[in-house]
């Protein structure tokens, strides 16, 4: 990988632009199993994969408690796969997996606003196209009020979305070439606040999500096998609830507990999150630990199989 970077820092306003190139080659044997009675396998996975991108962004001051933000992004992915055969009928043979590069552009600009002291204003808009899919519009806003007591009031729209990778797309079964990207919007409210000089905080989330074309991998509705699909919703809602209390300046304990309702359930999303953790710090010396309990966690799109089950972690 290599990469550039150059910054500007100035009285009321700063940026940077940064470029980057990072590549690979591959020779890969997925190898076998004896014990299973299987045999070497006849070829060998190769690749170059290649990524390539530039990103610039300019940040203003125009007047107290105010920045605007103009950015640019650009970005190429992508390479070439495929396997050679090394023994077996065909061997000294090959057979293409994929071959593509593909293209992501995108403009964006963000704005902030202090109003006095007790009132900031968040807003955003970006737009991001891809070679293949087409635009996507994505937008953020959001309001926090800076109350007495130390307290904090934040409410928050935000939209996201994640395009399908070449791998889902064009490699290996079940690939699907037809994918769209994945979007949720994601609405939150939040509440937080410092007592005792700061060595103790505590805050309470409640947040709903609503998201589709969710790629899940599913069987092939026109044929057999698996295939990938945009077949996916989400319509989750939720709270966490998290705090810290620093009990002298060696000690400290700290938890969070975080409880998700799905109405489509999603893989590895766990119903009940819960952590409790303490940590000691002396001079350069610190030292840290917790325990996790995790219930509620899908792991399987099947219906018909046991959906979920519990597990603790240290």
């Amino acid at each position: 990988m290599t990469s550039l970077a150059l910054e500007n820092r100035y009285e009321k306003t700063s940026g940077a632009l940064s470029i980057f190139y990072n590549w690979g080659n591959h020779w890969i044997n997925d190898g076998y199993t004896p014990s299973a009675g299987e045999s070497p396998q006849d070829s060998r996975f190769l690749s170059h994969d290649n990524m390539r991108g530039i990103s610039l962004y300019q940040s203003t001051r125009f007047f107290q408690g105010n920045r605007i933000t103009l950015g640019f992004d650009w970005f190429r992915y992508g390479g070439h796969a495929w396997n050679e055969y090394v023994s077996g009928s065909q061997a000294g043979t090959t057979s293409e997996l994929v071959d593509k590069h593909e293209d992501e552009l995108a403009g964006y600009i963000d704005f902030r606003q202090d109003f006095n002291t007790w009132l900031t204003l968040n807003a955003g808009l970006r737009v991001d196209h891809h070679s293949r899919i087409g635009t996507e519009w994505v937008s953020q806003a959001g309001l926090a009020f800076h109350l007495p007591h130390t307290m904090e009031l934040k409410a928050s729209a935000s939209k996201g979305f994640r395009y399908p990778i070449l791998r889902e797309m064009y490699m290996f079964p079940p690939q699907n070439p037809d994918l769209q990207p994945e979007s949720m919007w994601n609405y939150e409210l939040a509440f937080s606040q410092r007592l005792l000089n700061g060595r103790l905080n505590y805050g309470i989330n409640l947040f709903y999500i609503d998201g589709k074309n969710l790629i899940l991998t599913l069987p092939n509705p026109n044929g057999s096998g698996m295939l990938n699909q945009n077949s996916g919703e989400i319509e989750n809602t939720g709270i966490e609830v998290q705090a810290a209390f620093r009990i002298n300046r060696h000690w400290s304990v700290d938890g969070n507990y975080s409880y998700l309702h799905m109405k489509d359930p999603v893989v590895a999303a766990p119903g009940h999150k819960l952590y409790a953790g303490t940590n000691f710090s002396h001079g350069r010396w610190s030292l840290s630990t917790g325990m996790q309990y995790i219930a509620g966690l899908r792991y399987n799109h099947d219906p018909s199989l046991c959906p979920c089950h519990s597990e603790k972690a240290v």
